[in-house]
């Protein structure tokens, strides 16, 4: 990564070898290019990118899509190499950041921003969850406290992370292109029951991301119903339409958009039918509360009436087809860019180099959100599993190749005491092209805390007079001792 004088970024060259594993996976060539080299730009103004890679058959396990899928990799090589210019011009990292952001833009009034390496950014203001992480921190007077610890021998250090994701993957025609064998939309079908009971059906299978709460949401909010009243079909293929499942953080996103759409089909005929049963024109009505009302008046007629009407249509439009039930599809223009700023504090004990996760403050943007405890959720597993694997987990290979810690004995997992009680806030700028406005949790906590923690252990160090650029993950105790000894 090169920089002038006045520390602005003036080009990036990343190369890049990604191993493969011994066979190819559906999306194993896909994770270190389309999900990894066109996230070079990261948030920063960089004007010259170049991005080689080159993919390689190993003897190891093949590697497939997984939470984050070649975004990390991405952010991590951005990240730890903005904190490294930032030690090595003597800079401050937060500073640096700032400086060579891209300008807020909202996708509406000013474009998306069209990167250097094929992507064009949805949204976003980088500024400002960088901006409130360090109001989370104390940045200032953490930078006294470091220095007062090093006084006493304390290697305290934070480290940053301002990343950016792609997800809700898209559009069909162009993965289509790259080789994908599958469209990238999602379906979904909502049909309204005469009772006024309404079932959605759904492509975009849960396991555990709380989609029987989201989507009732979002279908109990926009028909001005009770959630109770909403039913979730998913997951069962003699039911539900064919659909694409739930990865790249898109349920809500594509599958949501995709009820969303059915659900204005469902509004569109049951303001004929209310039309009809008002005497008044559509136009003259508007839907609130449950009910389409004669705008002006007193006159209105409920969505349980509509329903009920839709099934026993004595008293109907003529020509309008009887029932309430629409399917849709739904295949977005362009991924959604969620984005945020991830903060890490460690102290690390001189004598056997054990570094200790003081704090974490996640700053995230993921558009509108629906369900803030579903998001929060979404975002603690992500840290967990991110700090996870700068801190404890790795695949160790001895000189012939093989695997020596391939159980649970020698690998290493997060546990809850080898966590903080996660800081978490977020901003919201909502996603430009899909109905909600909304953007996708699901991977940001493990993509943007990885690089913090790195950078955090390096900035201890570096402020002990240990000049180390670099620690290989996990950075285990024995690494950060060997570190520090060399």
């Amino acid at each position: 990564m090169g920089f002038d004088k006045d520390g602005n970024i003036v080009g990036l060259q990343a190369t890049t070898y990604a191993n493969l594993g011994a066979y190819l996976s559906t999306f194993a060539p896909a994770v270190p290019t389309y999900l990894h080299g066109t996230l070079m730009q990261g948030l920063y103004t960089t004007p010259k990118v170049n991005v080689d890679v080159t993919g390689m058959f190993t003897h190891t396990n093949a590697v497939d899509a997984y939470r984050g899928a070649g975004r990390p990799e991405a952010t991590y090589l951005l990240e730890r190499l903005l904190d490294l210019a930032a030690l090595e011009m003597d800079r401050d990292p937060a500073e640096l950041r700032l400086q060579n952001f891209i300008a807020p833009f909202d996708g509406v009034e000013q474009p998306g921003y069209q990167t250097q390496v094929a992507l064009q950014y949805d949204s976003g203001d980088y500024h400002a969850v960088l901006k409130r992480g360090l109001e989370m921190v104390g940045y200032e007077d953490f930078r006294k406290e470091q220095a007062a610890a090093a006084k006493e021998g304390k290697l305290l250090g934070i480290g940053f992370s301002t990343y950016i994701e792609a997800c809700g993957i898209a559009p069909s025609a162009v993965v289509g292109a790259l080789g994908a064998r599958a469209g990238l939309f999602e379906s979904a079908q909502v049909r309204v029951q005469p009772t006024g009971k309404v079932s959605v059906y759904t492509g975009s299978h849960s396991h555990g991301q709380g989609h029987e709460t989201t989507f009732a949401q979002v279908v109990a909010d926009r028909l001005g119903i009770p959630m109770e009243d909403v039913e979730l079909i998913h997951g069962d293929s003699d039911a539900v339409a064919f659909g694409m499942g739930t990865y790249g953080s898109r349920s809500l996103a594509v599958g949501g958009s995709a009820i969303v759409k059915s659900i204005d089909k469902v509004l569109e005929k049951g303001a004929r039918i209310a039309a009809h049963k008002l005497e008044a024109a559509v136009e003259d009505l508007e839907y609130a509360g449950g009910k389409w009302t004669v705008k002006g008046t007193d006159k209105s007629i409920g969505f349980g009436d509509i329903a009920l009407t839709a099934y026993v249509p004595h008293d109907y439009p003529a020509g309008e087809e009887p029932g309430l039930d629409f399917s849709s599809f739904y295949d977005p223009a362009n991924f959604t860019y969620p984005f945020g700023c991830h903060i890490a504090i460690v102290e690390i004990d001189a004598e056997t180099g054990k570094t200790k996760l003081k704090r974490f403050i996640a700053v995230d943007d993921v558009g509108n959100v629906i369900n803030p405890m579903v998001v929060d959720g979404q975002i603690h597993g992500g840290l967990a599993q991110g700090i996870g694997q700068a801190m404890l987990e790795g695949a160790l290979y001895d000189d012939n190749g093989q695997l020596i810690n391939g159980s649970y004995m020698d690998y290493c997992m997060p546990r809850a005491d080898d966590l903080p009680s996660f800081e978490i806030d977020r901003t919201v700028t909502p996603c430009p092209h899909n109905p909600l406005g909304v953007k996708g949790a699901g991977e940001a906590g493990c993509i943007g805390s990885t690089p913090a923690v790195v950078n955090a252990v390096i900035d201890a160090l570096w402020k002990a007079g240990h000049k180390v650029k670099d620690i290989q993950m996990p950075m285990t105790p024995e690494r950060v001792w060997n570190a520090m000894q060399s």
